[in-house]
This record gives structure tokens, sequence and C-alpha cells, in this order.
């Protein structure tokens, strides 16, 4: 049986209306709690252990761009000596030291992605199937997209944020006279715009790292390299600021209680 106005959550008075569609009236009502058998997709699991891995591997990738940040500023600075003085100053020694210390820590940024970009989507499916227990008319997309959509070459630029901004509405915690309360999707679009934007410039600043051959030509290919590492120690903050919040937002939620069924 659902409200008789919303026609979308289970009514807790008389009248049969809702929480939300009966106001300050039905802040009184008894809550209704999940089903206590519900199917999987269908019962609340907490995210908090999968969040804080996310946030220490997010933490471990800024310290590796940071890595990285260092080790093209020695290059940068190698190189800026040795073109000041026609080259003849360069050791070719402390070159190939030089670049092997960037390609390690290239190395080191991309092993350290990987595991983040596993957990994450882990933790990211989690909050999406909590999502749809508060509130599955706020999903415009099926529980499996929250890690299909990410493999989608193109679409995984648009898709997951959708995906993001269904489950980031359903979150929102409640008022206590059972109205809801408006959050600012600001870390969301942050968390968003910093990821795909260091992703893409990303891919371009090692592309002509590759392509560089001269002197000058690898000294402003690093300087591009040393934006995108920067870039990305401010993607990773965002991405922190953003799973954090969400992740208290889904506490938040599930500590009221309600759970609107479709």
């Amino acid at each position: 049986m659902l409200c008789s106005t919303c026609r979308i959550r289970p009514p807790v008075t008389a009248e049969g209306l809702c929480i939300l569609c009966a106001g300050p009236a039905g802040a009184s009502a008894p809550m209704p709690a999940a089903p206590p058998f519900a199917s999987p997709q269908q019962q609340l699991r907490s995210p908090d252990g999968l969040a804080k891995a996310v946030v220490i591997l997010l933490a471990v990738c800024a310290a590796a761009d940071l890595l990285a940040v260092l080790a093209g500023l020695n290059i940068r600075s190698l190189l800026g000596d040795a073109l000041g003085s026609g080259l003849a100053t360069l050791d070719d020694a402390e070159a190939n030291r030089a670049d092997n210390l960037y390609v390690a820590s290239g190395v080191l940024q991309l092993l350290v992605m990987l595991a983040t970009g596993v957990v994450f989507i882990l933790w990211f499916r989690r909050v999406r199937l909590n999502a749809e227990v508060f509130d599955a008319s706020m999903q415009q997309m099926k529980p499996g997209w929250a890690v299909g959509a990410w493999f989608v070459p193109i679409a995984n630029l648009v898709l997951p944020r959708r995906i993001a901004g269904g489950i980031w509405t359903a979150s929102a915690q409640t008022h206590t006279d059972g109205s809801w309360r408006t959050v600012s999707v600001a870390p969301v679009n942050l968390w968003w715009w910093a990821w795909v934007c260091s992703g893409l410039f990303s891919r371009y600043a090692s592309q002509q790292y590759m392509k560089a051959e001269g002197a000058q030509e690898v000294m402003d290919a690093a300087g591009r390299m040393l934006l995108s590492d920067a870039f990305g120690i401010v993607a990773a903050v965002f991405a922190i600021l953003f799973v954090r919040k969400l992740t208290r937002m889904q506490g938040e939620r599930a500590a009221l209680g309600v759970y609107p069924l479709s």
C-alpha cells in the first residue's frame, strides 16, 4: 500500500499519507523500518569501512602525485641549468637518475590509482544500493550501472555523475518534521569536474612527454606533467571531501529510520 497523495512511499497516518506528505502531523507517526526480509538491494549496509579505505588511498594518491611533482621539478632544474650552458654541464649519469626517479614515481602513481579505483567503485556501489532503499524513485539508472558506467568509453565522462546525483539526493537527511532538506551539490560537482579535467589533462600531458625529444621539449613537457600532477592532488582532495560528506549523509539518513519504497 502506498501514500494516497504521492503514490511512492508507505502511509504512516490514518488518512493514508506518507510522512513527507503528512508534514508536521506525520512527524509523530511511527516511522516504517526497512523490510526485515528485503532483497539484497533493499538492505542497508554501512559504507563507513569502504569510505575510510577510499580516503586513505586517495591520500596516498595525493602523496604519490606530490612525489611526481618533486621528481618533475628535479628534471626541470637539471635541464634548465644544462640549457643555460649549452648542455655542456649536463651529466649523463645524473640525468639518468633523474629520469629513473620520474619513471618510478609514475609507476607508483599508476599502481596506487588502480587500487584506489577498485575500492572507490566498491564504495560507490555500496552507497548506490543504499540509495535504492532510501528512495528508489530518485535513481534514474539501475544499481548495476554504479559499476558499469565507469567502463563505458566517452559515456564514463557523464554517467557516473548522473548516478552520483541520484545517490546524493536520496541520501539527503529529512528534517524532523518530515520535509526534505536541501543539500548543496557543490561537493559532487567539484569532485566530478576535478576528476574529469585532471584525467583528460593528464592523458594529454603524458602523450606530450612521451613525444618530447630535445632537451627543451622535455623540459616543457615536464612542466605540463607538473601541472597535471598538481591538478591530481586537487582532484584527490575534492574526492575525499565528496566521499566523507556522502558517507556521513547516508549515516544520518539511516539513523532517521525512514525508507521510502517505490
